[in-house]
C-alpha cells in the first residue's frame, strides 16, 4: 500500500513540473542585451514591466558591454540590442545584422579623480584640454578596457587629444577588463582619473574618494539606440516581438516613463525618440 501511495504521488508530482514547464515555455519572451550603464541604472527593471503588462510580452535582460552585445547580436543570441557606440552600430545595420537603429535616449559621460583634483581638471575648457594634462603629468587614469561602448568613447577622446594611451598600459594608464562598478571602485582606490557614464555615477554609492570633476563638454554626448537583430540572418530570432518592444520604448508612454526615471531627485536618462 505504502508503494502505491509514493508511486501515486511521484506521479503527481512529474505531471506537476510538465505543467508549469509547458506553461513556462508558452509566456512570450524576448532577450534584450544592454549595455551594463542602463542595467545597473534600474531603468530597464522600472520600463520592463509596464511593457509586459501591455503586451503579455517579458523581457529577459542580458547585461554586457556595447562589444559584446554586437557580438551577440551577430551571432543571433539575442532579439535586439541596447547598446551606445553610433559607429559600432551603423556598421552592425550595414553588414546587415541588424534591421534598423533608433535613438531612444541619451545622458552624457563625466570625468572624475580625486577631490583636491591636482590637475584643476575642473577649470579646463575642453576634455581634450583634461586629457592632454592627464598624459603630460602622468596622472593614473583607469579604463574600462573592455570594448564597451565607454570605452570606445574614451579612446575616440584620447585620439582627439593626440594621445596613443596604449603604448602607456601598465604605468600610469590601467586597464580594468570590467564594467563601470569595478572600474570606479579601482579608481577610488587608487586616487585615479576615470571617465564613466553619468548614470552610473549618478548610482555609484562607494565615491568618497572620487569627485566629479568635469562635465557638460558637447564631446561627452552619450546617445543610446536600439537595433532589432535581422530575421533574415537569423530566422529564429523573435523580430515581431523586438519590434513591439523598440515601438514601444519610441512611443509617448515609453519615452515619458524614461524621462521620469530618476535617482534621488535626479533624472538619468533623456528620450529623444523620433517618430516614424
Amino acid at each position: 500500500m505504502m508503494r502505491y501511495f509514493l508511486a501515486k504521488a511521484i506521479a503527481l508530482m512529474a505531471f506537476g513540473m510538465a505543467l508549469t514547464s509547458g506553461l513556462a515555455e508558452k509566456s512570450p519572451f524576448i532577450t534584450l542585451s544592454s549595455t551594463t550603464s542602463i542595467e545597473n541604472s534600474g531603468l530597464l527593471d522600472y520600463l520592463i514591466p509596464r511593457f509586459k503588462d501591455r503586451t503579455g510580452i517579458d523581457v529577459r535582460v542580458v547585461s554586457v558591454g556595447t562589444g559584446r552585445a554586437l557580438k551577440l547580436g551577430e551571432t543571433g543570441d539575442t532579439d535586439l540590442i541596447l547598446v551606445h557606440h553610433r559607429p559600432s552600430e551603423e556598421e552592425f545595420v550595414s553588414k546587415g545584422f541588424g534591421v534598423k537603429r533608433r535613438e531612444v535616449m541619451y545622458n552624457d559621460f563625466i570625468i572624475a579623480g580625486p577631490p583636491e583634483d591636482p590637475l584643476d581638471i575642473g577649470e579646463a575648457d575642453s576634455v581634450e584640454r583634461v586629457l592632454t594634462l592627464i598624459h603630460k603629468h602622468r596622472m593614473p587614469f583607469v579604463s574600462r578596457g573592455d570594448e564597451s561602448g565607454t570605452h570606445k568613447k574614451e579612446m575616440e577622446l584620447w585620439g582627439l587629444a593626440g594621445v596613443d594611451v596604449q603604448q602607456y598600459s601598465g604605468s600610469w594608464y590601467h586597464e580594468t577588463g570590467a564594467g563601470m562598478g569595478t572600474t570606479l571602485n579601482i579608481a577610488n582606490g587608487m586616487g585615479a582619473y576615470v571617465l564613466a557614464d553619468r548614470g552610473t555615477w549618478l548610482s555609484f554609492k562607494n565615491r568618497n574618494g572620487l569627485a566629479l570633476l568635469f562635465e557638460n563638454d558637447p564631446l561627452l554626448h552619450n546617445q543610446y539606440s536600439i537595433i532589432e537583430i535581422n530575421p533574415e540572418r537569423h530566422p529564429h530570432t523573435k523580430f515581431k516581438e523586438a519590434e513591439l518592444f523598440t515601438n514601444w520604448l519610441a512611443s509617448s508612454e515609453g519615452q515619458q516613463m524614461i524621462a521620469s526615471f530618476t535617482l534621488d531627485g535626479q533624472q538619468l536618462f533623456f528620450p529623444n525618440a523620433l517618430p516614424q
